[in-house]
């Protein structure tokens, strides 16, 4: 069970405010004494030359004056003294009528924030295509997977990275290769990501079955589960993306390309039309198609239970009917999404590649859902009146 959490106020809201008070106590610890010594220092000074100021003593002119007022204001500015109290903190310390006065305050800091990285289709200007949905991915097809009938198509040969699509053919290769599912597999530093420094809550060391690993490469599109899977191949890394590049000519799939098992390599490359043709190999797997369209699952590491979640949240939507799915994203990819589904009674395979926001993938399915919806209510309703005119 995930531990509790308690309610505690974090020391970093003080920091600011401890940092300014240490400044302030610094700079008049500093600048005190010397104040002090200032206060006795014009007294005996006045003493000694009393006479002699009695002596030039006249109407002071204005040259005379503004001469003073410069040279008050030159050991005011001498006196001030600025001290830096950490970081985005500084006091300015003076005297003022014998006083030492210190004001502290905070800088503000301007952040530059950095452009966002282009996709390979937006640099190709494959977002200008138009498309009868309004859609937000640069590719789409949709196909009736038994009539093969294409409902929708854009941009659907261009040649794309496909982040972690590349997974679904991993998953169906191990699957086919009908290796030993409860075989133990550890996780070494050879399954970390170097190619995008990304993230994984499965350490190094982390040793767990071969069809656990394989149940969060496709549900949960776990990077370092999809690499080990393909390093412990017969053969191994190599041997593996061999195999991958070899199923794809199989399956008719000419514009595909791999490098590695997970999808983090941009040069893992395909079209909407090769994917549709993975797609429909994927869900002939019976596999491949549990595993991916599982909504969750919990791992036992260690002492720790670990809850992973599907990436697809239409999976958990009753509205849909999925058979097969797989989500992907790099910034050159943007964000990706491929489906069997069943949609007002037909088996459609939808290939979505370089949607430009985090959640348009999952807006431009349903649109299509919307879609094929409305055009089947229309169709029915003009067959019931073709029938009722035929009648009489």
């Amino acid at each position: 069970m995930p531990e509790a959490r308690t309610n505690r106020v974090s020391s970093q809201r003080f920091l600011p405010a401890f940092r300014m008070l240490a400044v302030a106590l610094c700079a008049t610890a500093f600048l005190l004494p010397a104040a002090q010594a200032e206060k006795k220092g014009p007294a005996t000074k006045k003493t000694a030359t009393a006479d002699t100021k009695r002596k030039t003593a006249s109407v002071p002119t204005r040259e005379t004056a503004s001469s003073a007022s410069s040279k008050r204001k030159a050991g005011a500015d001498k006196d001030e003294k600025v001290v830096s109290g950490g970081r985005n903190v500084v006091a300015t310390v003076r005297q003022k009528n014998g006083r030492t006065v210190v004001a502290v305050q905070r800088r503000s800091v301007v952040r530059v924030a950095e452009s966002p990285r282009l996709s390979f289709g937006q640099l190709a200007g494959l977002h200008q295509t138009p498309d009868a949905l309004d859609l937000k991915s640069s590719v789409a097809l949709v196909i009736d997977q038994d009539t093969h009938e294409v409902l929708l198509s854009k941009n659907d040969h261009a040649v794309l990275p496909i982040a972690s699509l590349t997974k679904l053919m991993t998953g169906l290769l191990i699957s086919e290769a009908k290796l030993p599912s409860d075989e133990l597999i550890t996780i070494t530093q050879d399954d970390v990501d170097t190619e995008k420094r990304s993230g994984s809550r499965l350490s190094v060391g982390t040793t767990l079955p071969r069809g656990e690993l394989l149940h969060l490469a496709l549900m949960s599109s776990e990077n370092r589960a999809a690499h080990a899977l393909g390093r412990t191949y017969p053969g191994g890394l190599e041997t593996f993306v061999s195999v991958m590049n070899a199923k794809a000519k199989m399956l008719g799939m000419k514009d595909t390309s791999y490098v590695e098992p997970t999808g983090l390599s941009s040069r893992n490359q395909s079209s909407a039309q090769d994917l549709a043709l993975l797609v429909n190999a994927a869900y002939a797997d019976a596999t491949v198609r549990q595993l991916s369209t599982s909504p969750e699952y919990q791992v036992e590491v260690g002492n720790r239970v670990l809850q992973f979640n599907t990436t697809n949240r239409l999976v958990k939507n009753p509205d849909w009917d999925i058979g097969v799915q797989k989500t992907g994203y790099i910034s050159e990819a943007g964000q990706c999404l491929v489906m069997q589904a069943k949609i007002a009674g037909r088996k459609l395979i939808m290939v979505f590649l370089d949607s430009a926001g985090k959640l348009s993938r999952i807006g431009d399915a349903e649109r299509v859902r919307r879609w094929v919806e409305a055009n089947h209510m229309i169709n029915r309703a003009a067959q019931q009146h073709v029938a009722s005119s035929n009648a009489t």
